[in-house]
């Protein structure tokens, strides 16, 4: 696992979890701080024996990049979270897009038509494709300037029609006849700038892929907003769960074994 920050991840934990399940003796995963700019002089010192890697922020277009093979979805999004050896180079491929599909499915959103996806960087690029997965047809962004432009290229795409509106001096009111699914994808201690909830509202599904620290500046305002009940937020560790059980079955090339992943994932407490 490369990144940075890196000290918060559970991805040693639910990889490890995956590999002794599978009986995979002498597999390991660590945690390796990368800085920005680090990921392509870290790559090209790695050994043979090194199967593949997880890739989290800020290196996810440097993984990409780094791809001499490159998944569906990672071309879509325009980022890589897992890099896996391939004869020759390696294959980039991005997870998260699996990840998002499977939490929100799991928190409730069915069918949704409509969503709001807080930031619009990389993951926000891979909710998007998740969204349009799900059936949604129109996003509105918040984000604190202008939308980035691979982004709001990727929404063009999928078809989505979009609007942006300014992150930190409109409200965001959470009301599924507005937005039926929230999604954030801001840093933890991120401004997510004012959140209404009214409390006739239809309430909507509601996702932060933050995990750690919990709860997110996000989360805060939601339930701050919604008098401390009534809107729950589906925590990043739906996410960071299933994304991690592709990444298995991209590695190992055997089924990841969710049972065995979520159970070390509720051992945390962080469920």
């Amino acid at each position: 696992m490369v990144g940075s920050p890196i000290s918060h991840s559970l991805s040693p934990l639910l990889h490890g979890a995956a590999y002794a399940a599978l009986g995979l003796d002498g597999w390991t995963f660590t945690a390796q701080e990368v800085p920005a700019g680090g990921l392509r002089s870290y790559v090209e010192q790695l050994g043979p024996g090194w199967v593949g890697l997880a890739v989290t922020m800020p290196l996810k277009e440097e993984a990409l990049a780094l791809g001499t093979e490159v998944g569906p979805a990672a071309r879509l999004a325009g980022a890589a979270n897992t890099l896996v050896r391939r004869d020759g180079g390696w294959l980039a491929d991005n997870t998260d897009v699996h990840g998002v599909v499977q939490a929100l499915t799991e928190a409730g959103a069915l069918a949704p038509r409509s969503a709001t996806v807080l930031g619009g960087g990389a993951t926000a690029r891979s909710t998007l494709v998740a969204l349009s997965e799900l059936g949604v047809q129109e996003v509105t962004f918040r984000v604190r300037g202008d939308l980035r432009p691979g982004t709001a290229a990727l929404a063009g795409q999928l078809g989505l029609r979009t609007r942006v509106v300014p992150l930190l001096t409109d409200p965001l009111v959470l009301d599924g006849a507005e937005s039926q699914v929230v999604v954030s994808t801001l840093p933890p201690t991120a401004e997510p700038g004012p959140v209404l909830a009214p409390p006739d509202a239809v309430t909507p599904v509601v996702m932060d892929v933050v995990y750690r620290p919990w709860p997110s500046r996000f989360a805060t305002a939601v339930r701050e907003a919604a008098g401390g009940e009534g809107l729950p937020v589906a925590r990043g560790t739906g996410m960071l769960l299933h994304q991690a059980v592709r990444q298995v079955e991209l590695m190992t090339g055997h089924n990841g074994p969710v049972a065995a992943m979520r159970a070390a994932l509720d051992g945390t407490g962080s469920q």
